[in-house]
């Protein structure tokens, strides 16, 4: 069957929701055959910074010589985003021959990121991958992706996101995201609250996990434009050109460094010079992604408070005369809260509505920018909004297009003539 007819099919399981828990994912690898037993698993969980930090070790571990694999979610435009195995997506034959099988065993009420998540350990176990970087979804312990043992676990900063299902304060997020952790095994933490640091130790304590915080046990910091001095284990110190633009970088790039030098300790091997080049050759589209042109368009994928701060001050490093502000949100998000850091920054908010179900209306997003005392019109949909933020382009401006991946994901099939493919999950 075609790869668009299964993803039909699979699509159609979002109509579950997000049911929390791994039973049902548990029970579809079991009659698969297990095949998250045929390699080794580094599991990356958190708020913010998932995805750039799993991209950069994937990189690392690549440039290392392992057969490696990625999952990441959820896709800009296509679904086989999704999966990268040493830099390379699978083609559409041969998800759709994985695919296939994986739905003919998934019953009834599994979910559709649970049916991904089996979907990817059986094709990097048919693919002979030796370690994959599992990103979680948006849990921890309850997330499909912790069906699959991990051997090293990686906490990315963690603030309030998803209240609907984590919990509606930081130490119940916190909670739910470091149980993922599996006992006995190295957890390389970034910076993070106290009360969300606190919660992290003593997960590490009843555990008898070793915990390496960033900060204390390493650290990174910009040493010049676009460059970054990193201070590892053992005295470990390397001057790095990372791939991934934005000051916000030096805390992923960190991260995934110690995740590889903790590695490199436990049966995988990274030589330094792995560590270099990974972090310099590491790619992750809509994050800090500068489109050149008159006029030039920025494209990134903050989606909460912490994001679009994180985002503002990555700003810092571009000239411009005028930001213009291309923006679309998901409804279940605070707008006020998320895009207070930028559209203070901003000579216009140009609002749309990002073409996926749950997106917020344009006029509604308007509405609430400008009661917040900011320049802002409802455009429509997303390549609507870039074309009339165009229009009113001067020379020096920027045109900055965020809120959502999704916003982001449409937007970039817009400037290239693709297909969007756009789903939640």
């Amino acid at each position: 069957m075609p790869l668009d007819s299964l993803l039909a099919t699979l699509y159609a399981r979002r109509r579950f929701g997000i049911r929390p828990g791994v039973e049902r994912v548990c029970a579809l690898l079991h009659r698969l055959g297990n095949p998250e037993k045929s390699f080794r698993t580094i599991h990356v969980v958190g708020t913010n910074g998932k995805g750039s930090t799993t991209a950069f070790l994937s990189s690392i571990l690549s440039a290392a010589g392992h057969r490696t694999g990625r999952f990441t979610s959820p896709h800009l435009i296509n679904f086989s985003e999704r999966f990268w195995i040493s830099g390379k997506e699978p083609g559409a034959d041969r998800l759709a021959e994985l695919l296939g099988r994986v739905l003919s065993l998934a019953s009834e009420e599994t979910t559709f990121f649970e049916i991904v998540t089996a979907l990817a350990a059986t094709l990097f176990a048919e693919e002979g991958v030796e370690v994959a970087v599992m990103e979680a979804g948006m849990g921890g312990c309850s997330d499909a992706t912790a069906a699959l043992p991990g051997f090293l676990t990686l906490i990315t900063p963690i603030s309030l996101d998803h209240c609907d299902y984590l919990g509606t304060t930081l130490e119940q997020i916190a909670t739910e995201k470091a149980a993922i952790t599996e006992p006995g095994t190295p957890v390389i933490c970034a910076r993070q609250a106290r009360s969300v640091r606190e919660i992290i130790l003593g997960f590490c304590r009843c555990g008898d996990s070793r915990l390496l915080q960033s900060g204390q046990d390493f650290s990174a910091s910009w040493s010049g434009p676009g460059r970054l001095e990193y201070h590892g284990f053992g005295g470990t110190c390397l001057q790095l050109k990372p791939g991934l633009p934005g000051r916000y970088q030096a805390e992923n790039a960190s991260l995934a460094l110690a995740a590889a030098e903790t590695a490199d300790g436990l049966g995988i091997q990274v030589p330094q010079d792995a560590l270099v080049a990974g972090i310099s050759t590491a790619r992750w589209p809509g994050r800090m992604e500068l489109i050149p042109g008159h006029p030039r368009l920025l494209l990134d994928g903050a989606h909460n408070q912490s994001g679009s701060e994180a985002l503002a001050e990555a700003l810092g490093d571009y000239h411009y005369e005028r930001l213009l502000l291309v923006v679309g949100v998901m409804e279940d998000k605070d707008a006020a809260a998320l895009l207070m850091p930028l559209a203070s920054r901003a000579a216009h908010c140009f609002c749309v509505t990002p073409a996926i179900e749950r997106g917020m209306d344009d006029a509604l997003l308007a509405g609430i920018l400008t009661g917040m005392g900011f320049e802002a019109r409802a455009c429509g949909r997303v390549g609507q909004g870039i074309e009339t933020a165009r229009y009113e382009t001067l020379p020096g401006d920027l045109i900055l297009v965020t809120g959502s991946l999704f916003t982001v994901g449409e937007a970039k099939a817009w400037l290239t003539g693709k297909e969007f493919q756009g789903i939640r999950g």
